[in-house]
């Protein structure tokens, strides 16, 4: 027990001492909806990428468990996607587009690592839920 208090005080001292530093830790959750924070290219891209992700493989588990067939329903997360991804980071982080690289480099973040997965996801469950 004692060596569990101390590891956790030595975290917690090695975090002040970067904190004094002027290192901050390399990510914070309250930082994905403030606009007022400070984007790198690289961590705004990864965070667009994963929020990607995730919307690709709840919508593929979704539609796969309707079951949900043919090509509108493909063009329908492809819109939601991207729409979710637009409004994530013009009305909730409200950046300048222009810095990163326009519309198009934002919007194509992870776009086709998403499609995969989420015709993975869709295929998968369909198959083995409806056959």
């Amino acid at each position: 027990m004692r060596e569990r208090k101390s590891v956790k005080f030595n975290l917690q001292q090695q975090q002040q001492q970067e904190d004094q530093n002027g290192h901050l830790s390399p990510f914070k959750l309250a930082k994905l909806f403030d606009p007022d924070a400070s984007w790198d290219k690289d961590q705004l891209g990864d965070v667009l990428h994963w929020i990607r992700q995730a919307l690709a493989l709840l919508c593929g588990l979704l539609w796969g468990a309707i079951p949900l067939v043919g090509g509108i329903w493909f063009l329908l997360f492809v819109v939601l996607s991207s729409g979710v991804i637009y409004g994530y980071y013009a009305l909730i982080l409200k950046i300048d587009e222009e810095e990163f690289g326009g519309h198009g480099a934002l919007l194509q973040e992870g776009l086709f690592a998403s499609v995969s997965l989420f015709l993975l996801a869709w295929i998968l469950v369909y198959s083995l839920a409806h056959f």
